[in-house]
């Protein structure tokens, strides 16, 4: 893990990169303390984030955010990956994902019945 915030001189969100071996996975933690928010966006590879024990699939170009309170954690997959991972102040309540690598129309939900919400975009 290699944090960017003290180099970037940022006193209001927090940026990681990630390089993740295959079958790494990190400690389950919340944020709540902190109230920080976080989004995850997935550059290469293929990661899981179990999100309050509902796992996420993600592709490269996926993002997902995921709310203060809710416990996370990366489950890498079967080849090395990258990823960025944003903190900050919370301002909203639902995770949800995204895929970077559209970049018109709405998001489409491709979550059925999931809590967890995800998203990706048209």
């Amino acid at each position: 893990m290699r944090p960017l915030t003290d180099s970037l001189d940022s006193e209001q969100v927090g940026v990681s990169i990630a390089r993740c071996e295959p079958g790494w996975q990190n400690k389950s933690h919340d944020h709540a303390a902190e109230d920080h928010e976080e989004i995850y966006v997935l550059l290469e590879g293929e990661a899981t984030v179990v999100i309050d024990d509902e796992s996420v699939e993600l592709e490269a170009g996926d993002a997902v955010w995921i709310p203060p309170t809710a416990t996370r954690q990366i489950q890498n997959g079967d080849v090395e990956s990258a990823l960025v991972l944003v903190s900050a102040r919370r301002r909203s309540v639902e995770p949800r994902r995204v895929s970077t690598t559209q970049d018109r129309g709405p998001p489409t939900d491709l979550s059925g019945d999931r809590g967890s919400r995800p998203f990706k975009m048209k």
